[in-house]
């Protein structure tokens, strides 16, 4: 089996019941199982206009697919709780960003791992240090190091994870 960590976030429609849905699905996946997941995280919005705040998370799986399959199955989650793709970094009611995969790397078009802009996000950073805090990147930088670079402003821990119903609560 191969860890991998998957960044969730969500700011429109039910965003809390949109993750939980996510989460559980992601759980269903063939060959795939959700170890543990993150806090959540509330977060202003990046991108264009004026959006809702951000519900975030991370998850730690364990999985045999591929990493390409991997993405390939987030993306049908997405899709499956409506994600539209219409505004680059735009409002969404689903975000499944694959982050890492064991020690793989790519650059490729259509997949990059790690994901190319994690090290500067909080709400990607913080609930990868509460999952993972011992994590090192393939980079050889430690996610403790990467925490102590960003700034904690516009964020702040909301929701609990609880691993025996598998969804966060309030």
């Amino acid at each position: 089996m191969n860890t991998a960590y998957v960044a969730l976030g969500a700011n429109l429609g039910k965003p809390l019941d949109q993750l939980n849905q996510a989460i559980a699905l992601v759980n269903k996946l063939s060959d795939t199982a959700v170890v543990t997941a993150a806090s959540i995280y509330q977060s202003i919005a990046i991108g264009p206009g004026q959006q809702p705040d951000y519900l975030n998370s991370a998850a730690q799986i364990v999985t045999k697919l591929t990493p390409s399959d991997l993405l390939a199955a987030l993306h049908s989650i997405e899709n499956t709780l409506a994600r539209e793709r219409t505004v680059h970094w735009g409002p969404r009611t689903l975000d499944l960003d694959l982050l890492l995969y064991d020690n793989f790397t790519s650059t490729a078009a259509t997949l990059t791992v790690p994901h190319p802009r994690m090290c500067g996000r909080n709400f990607v950073i913080y609930p990868l240090l509460e999952i993972a805090p011992l994590l090192v990147l393939p980079t050889g930088e430690n996610i403790k190091s990467v925490a102590q670079k960003l700034v904690n402003e516009g964020i702040q821990r909301k929701n609990d994870f609880n691993p025996q119903r598998m969804q966060w609560i309030n």
